[in-house]
């Protein structure tokens, strides 16, 4: 008898084998390099990470995958330094319970939902077309804004010391509807419909105790050919990061520790910066190349900086005091200008892409949706914006959303839930 297989099951078979297919391709190029004796910086073992571990599952322009199931369970939420999904979704959210109850209540179902969507949900043949199909390297990551530690649930005297609304910067058009919120949730998958069913699933579970505030689903570009993912202005975004296998970088930039002075609940945790920006692509379009890549600091094509050859080459600063080769007011020279006194305000960026379509006015809605991640949302992100104040790239994109969150340390376990010793320690 011909054994007939539904589409989906397909689906499955086919995405099983194609990363069943980048792993072995992986390790084979991983062992290959080994043998040849490559002495490039991406060849090396990262600071934290056992020379003798696997190199890490890659794509077939380099990307780093995320595993198929990423642990839910930890000292941290996942999403952070989990490597980069294709899709994500980003949503805030105003509470609607009115005390510490039903407060608790939701934050303990927001667990139950991420915790039992993060393991999978049922079998191929037991599931319905409503349903994910799979973990498919799914993570959801919870932040709380300013506005939840008003005078609602006695959160007050226990809110992050950098934790407020996000101010407009000088550059910024910010619009109030897109902007804040009581909650923020990012959802990150291989796949779209697995972060809108996430999304759907949230809602029904938690209907009446929270309210949607603004949305923004987004997606990851191609690498072209290889390296960092590109923006919608055509160049590679997210080249530098902290090393995720330092725990001492990470915990320098990253995490809440207790040298920071923040509220002992608030340990593990992270300050989470949202910005919704829209490039005007129609202007920058018409920029010569050569101007695109002095406002950068960049060679479009290899995203090298001015000067070097390969995306990873650190632009050496001392050597061109006066910017001839990489202007003093590229972005990024201004971002990160390399120095000792600037390091402390270096953060995890996980960005992503967004089209919207056209507007009313016929122009293309594409941009970014710039997400970061720091220990000091005041030393790190808002430091760094104010040296771009007024950079040359601002005549060519606009902030017009997001907001400032700090994503709550991580559920240690099956009886731990989103934020219980923030709730315990208000008590």
């Amino acid at each position: 008898m011909r054994n007939e297989r539904t589409d989906d099951e397909r689906d499955l078979t086919r995405d099983e084998g194609r990363r069943g297919f980048l792993k072995y391709a992986a390790g084979i190029a991983g062992t290959a390099a080994a043998t040849a004796g490559l002495g490039s910086a991406s060849a090396a073992v990262p600071v934290g990470r056992a020379a003798e571990s696997p190199p890490p599952d890659r794509s077939e322009d380099g990307r780093q995958l995320p595993p198929d199931r990423v642990p839910f369970h930890g000292p941290h939420q996942a999403g952070i330094v989990t490597p980069q999904q294709l899709f994500a979704g980003f949503a805030a959210f105003d509470v609607l319970v009115n005390d510490r109850a039903g407060l608790t209540r939701l934050l303990q179902k927001l667990t139950e939902r991420s915790r039992v969507l993060a393991h999978g949900v049922k079998p191929l043949d037991e599931r319905v077309a409503t349903e994910p199909p799979t973990p498919d390297s799914m993570t959801v990551t919870l932040g709380v804004g300013a506005s939840l530690f008003d005078d609602r649930f006695g959160l007050a005297g226990h809110k992050p010391r950098h934790l407020r609304h996000m101010p407009s910067f000088p550059d910024d058009r910010l619009d109030p509807a897109r902007c804040h919120g009581d909650l923020s949730l990012q959802i990150c998958a291989e796949h779209p419909d697995a972060v809108v069913h996430v999304l759907r699933d949230m809602s029904r579970q938690t209907e009446g105790m929270m309210r949607p505030r603004w949305r923004m689903d987004a997606f990851l570009n191609p690498s072209r050919p290889t390296g960092a993912r590109r923006n919608f202005l055509g160049f590679k975004d997210g080249i530098v990061n902290p090393d995720t296998d330092s725990k001492a970088e990470m915990d320098r930039l990253i995490w809440v520790t207790p040298p920071c002075h923040e509220p002992e609940w608030a340990e593990g945790g992270s300050y989470q910066v949202l910005r919704l920006i829209r490039f005007h692509v129609e202007s920058w379009d018409k920029v010569p190349t050569t101007r695109q890549q002095k406002i950068f600091g960049r060679h479009k094509a290899s995203g090298a900086p001015l000067g070097g050859e390969r995306e990873n080459d650190a632009p050496d600063y001392r050597d061109d005091p006066d910017g001839r080769t990489i202007p003093l007011d590229a972005h990024i020279r201004l971002a990160n200008p390399r120095t000792p006194s600037t390091d402390k305000s270096r953060f995890m960026r996980r960005s992503y892409n967004y089209d919207q379509g056209y507007d009313r006015r016929g122009r293309t809605d594409l941009g970014l949706v710039f997400c970061g991640y720091q220990q000091d949302v005041e030393r790190q992100f808002a430091t760094v914006q104010r040296r771009l104040q007024h950079e040359p790239l601002a005549q060519y994109v606009t902030p017009h959303g997001g907001g400032y969150f700090f994503v709550l340390p991580g559920v240690r376990d099956k009886d731990d839930w989103f934020g219980s010793r923030l709730m315990q320690h208000a008590r």
